[in-house]
């Protein structure tokens, strides 16, 4: 036996998201939060979207054999109100943390052009995909610790897996088990956003793995929960 079905959970909305936005709003340069990124917890709107996800969750009738989570709080308390973490075996994973941004951290895009020019025009040059700010992580280098996380679990005895962690960290999974390459990746990227408490479904068949639904919200909006996006876009934004 093993994965056939990955259930992929963002997070719902932090108070990191809701400091990024409010500093974005504002055109400041700094995000105004003081936990370190381990530790931001979620919003009272994120807690609310996490209720609604226990609703999709005991309503669906599913019955996954493990959870994933990334070690992060916030994805932490969202596995804990959807589900309960002594519902089902959980494995805490480090590497399906967020993104590391080094440098970069806590700095809004306006914070980061006046802040570190050459990084903003480096990562003009390099793109997305490959860019690495200083003391952080590239989407190429979150790629390559996914496929060690997936090389190592995805052969578990669990048909059915549920993973709750971060918009990047479920996008690049969706890339490495399509597959996609820079380019294509890029381009769903482009006018997709991974939303808060939202659910993504990849399916394993003979032929491979395909994509059943992505950043679905409609538990949300049946149970009146607040939508929200906070696309994490930017380097320096939290997600």
């Amino acid at each position: 036996m093993a994965v056939k079905r990955l259930w992929l959970v963002r997070h719902g909305e932090s108070e990191g998201n809701v400091a990024a936005t409010a500093a974005d709003r504002a055109g400041a340069e700094v995000i105004d939060l003081a936990a370190r990124d381990a530790d931001v917890e979620l919003s009272p709107v994120g807690r609310e979207q996490a209720q609604a996800l226990r609703s999709w969750w005991e309503s669906s009738g599913r019955s996954v054999g493990e959870c994933w989570v990334s070690p992060y709080r916030r994805a932490r308390q969202t596995l804990e109100l959807a589900v309960g973490e002594d519902a089902v075996p959980v494995i805490v994973d480090e590497r399906l943390r967020d993104r590391e941004l080094g440098i970069l951290d806590l700095l809004t895009s306006r914070g980061v052009e006046a802040r570190h020019p050459d990084e903003a025009a480096r990562r003009r040059h390099l793109g997305k995909y490959f860019y690495r700010p200083p003391g952080g992580e590239s989407w190429a280098d979150v790629a390559l610790r996914l496929r060690s996380l997936l090389g190592e679990h995805l052969d578990r005895p669990a048909e059915e897996v549920l993973v709750v962690a971060h918009d990047a960290v479920i996008m690049l999974i969706v890339s490495v088990l399509l597959p996609l390459d820079e380019e294509a990746l890029l381009d769903f990227a482009a006018t997709r956003t991974v939303r808060n408490a939202s659910v993504t479904e990849l399916v394993r068949t003979a032929e491979g793995w395909s994509l059943a639904a992505f950043s679905s919200v409609e538990h949300l909006a049946r149970e009146g929960a607040d939508i929200t996006v906070h696309a994490g876009e930017d380097d320096a934004h939290p997600a």
